[in-house]
């Protein structure tokens, strides 16, 4: 464990590095950020980081971070929850809730709760109303290094009155170490997506993605607006236990298979997140989420959360030399 930097605010990040079997993971205190991954023969970092504090605090916010209670958009900055409706944080072109506005969990400092060479639980508490969102609630993060080359984060949520959650961890890929994603190849095991408005909001359809651009089903290239991606791929309808669901692959033949509880994929190409000095389409986001906007469109899989049922998510990470 290092120090990081210390916040704008006066309080100190840790930087914990996990290792095992020749795989090492660098997790911050800011925002749970997964801050490097590391492969014994590999030269480079598999994530798109930063050295900086400051970057984090900046255009970098969401670079491998926790993003949640709700990740992705609310529409009008409103949801019910358990049959009553709520305003939230209106930070999307002035009207819609990104990644739930001032209560994101993105930019607030964890709490390490249990640290060894390969594993490392970190908690937030979310108080009632922040953001608009009801309940006190408990989120834990679970970061592990299992064997073969297995890195997984298992997110828990408590609360003590119905709100949503929907979180995930939101680092972007590159395989290769270059500054663009061309030479990289994705499959992704979904035979539907959602299409999505002008606010970048799913419309609500659920489409079949053959013959579409949106098919994966086999592994084919990826480059910049080929297709253009921040789209949310459906894996299953609902959650489920922790199942593969996609497989990133670079030129270099390292490839990452993703496995997740969650129900969705989001999958975003870095157009508008730079990191500074670096170009657009330098990685791949990979969201392990619910669909987003959930609340607001039937038939979509729920994110309500109860005192009864805590939620937990699982996202695992392994990588493969072919």
């Amino acid at each position: 464990m290092r120090v990081f930097g210390t916040t704008r605010a006066g309080a100190d990040v840790h930087a914990i590095t996990l290792t095992r079997d020749g795989l090492g993971a660098t997790i911050l205190t800011y925002g749970a950020v997964l801050q490097n991954v590391r492969l014994d023969g590999v030269a480079h970092g598999l994530t798109l980081g930063s050295e900086c504090l400051r970057d984090y605090e900046g255009n970098m916010g969401f670079h491998g971070s926790i993003v949640g209670p709700v990740a992705n958009r609310l529409t009008d900055a409103t949801a019910p929850i358990a049959g009553t409706s709520h305003r939230f944080d209106s930070n999307f072109m002035n009207r819609h809730t990104l990644h739930s506005g001032s209560a994101g969990i993105h930019d607030k400092v964890w709490h390490i709760d249990e640290c060894t060479d390969y594993s490392l639980i970190l908690s937030h508490e979310l108080p009632d109303a922040q953001g608009g969102f009801p309940g006190n609630r408990r989120m834990t993060a679970l970061f592990e290094i299992l064997s073969d080359q297995r890195l997984r984060l298992t997110l828990t949520t408590t609360t003590d009155a119905p709100s949503l959650v929907n979180a995930t961890n939101h680092s972007y890929w590159n395989l290769d170490g270059s500054d663009h994603m061309h030479d990289h190849s994705l499959r992704v095991d979904a035979d539907r997506y959602l299409p999505t408005g002008h606010s970048d909001i799913p419309t609500g359809d659920i489409r079949l993605v053959a013959g579409t651009p949106y098919d994966f089903q086999r592994a084919k290239p990826i480059g910049p607006n080929a297709p253009p991606l921040d789209h949310t791929f459906c894996v299953a309808d609902g959650r489920r236990d922790l199942c593969d669901c996609m497989v990133l692959t670079g030129a270099s033949g390292l490839s990452m298979r993703v496995a997740t509880t969650e129900p969705g994929v989001h999958l975003y190409d870095a157009r508008a997140a730079q990191r500074p000095g670096k170009p657009k389409f330098e990685g791949l986001a990979i969201e392990c989420q619910g669909w987003p906007d959930a609340p607001n469109k039937a038939g979509f899989p729920s994110i309500e959360i109860t005192p009864d049922a805590p939620v937990v998510q699982i996202t695992q990470w392994q990588f493969v030399r072919t």
